[in-house]
């Protein structure tokens, strides 16, 4: 359905370029080209047209924004549960490190002392 939704956006979109650019600007426009005299519909009812379409080709634009975002695909997890994973997962800046406690094995093996050398024998 988002697919078939996102497919009517581009086609209204395209449309309304289209339309918003053939209608009659301050300088003429290409509507008014349309000015001749065996024309069906006058250059008042062109303009008419062109204005409504603008208008109905833009609230359909805005209507299938609206509804397009009720078939975005959002994932079966939860919105807030990675972040929250990650505050409950982070490490305090202001905390004491802990270091390992010495082992008995470190605590039975001593370093051998080592004898200051003799500096009054010459």
């Amino acid at each position: 359905m988002y697919y078939l939704i996102t497919v009517l956006l581009f086609i209204i979109c395209i449309l309304l370029v289209l339309i918003v650019l053939v209608q009659n600007s301050k300088g003429g426009g290409l509507a008014s080209n349309f000015q001749s005299s065996n024309q069906i519909m006058g250059v008042r009812k062109t303009t008419d047209f062109l204005e409504k379409a603008t208008w109905v080709l833009g609230g359909a634009l805005l209507f299938l924004c609206v509804v397009g975002t009720a078939f975005i695909d959002r994932g079966t997890k939860e919105a807030g549960s990675q972040i929250k994973d990650q505050i409950e997962k982070a490490v305090d800046p202001n905390q004491v490190p802990s270091f390992p406690a010495p082992t008995s094995d470190a605590a039975k093996t001593k370093a051998p002392a080592t004898a200051a050398p003799d500096s009054t024998k010459k």
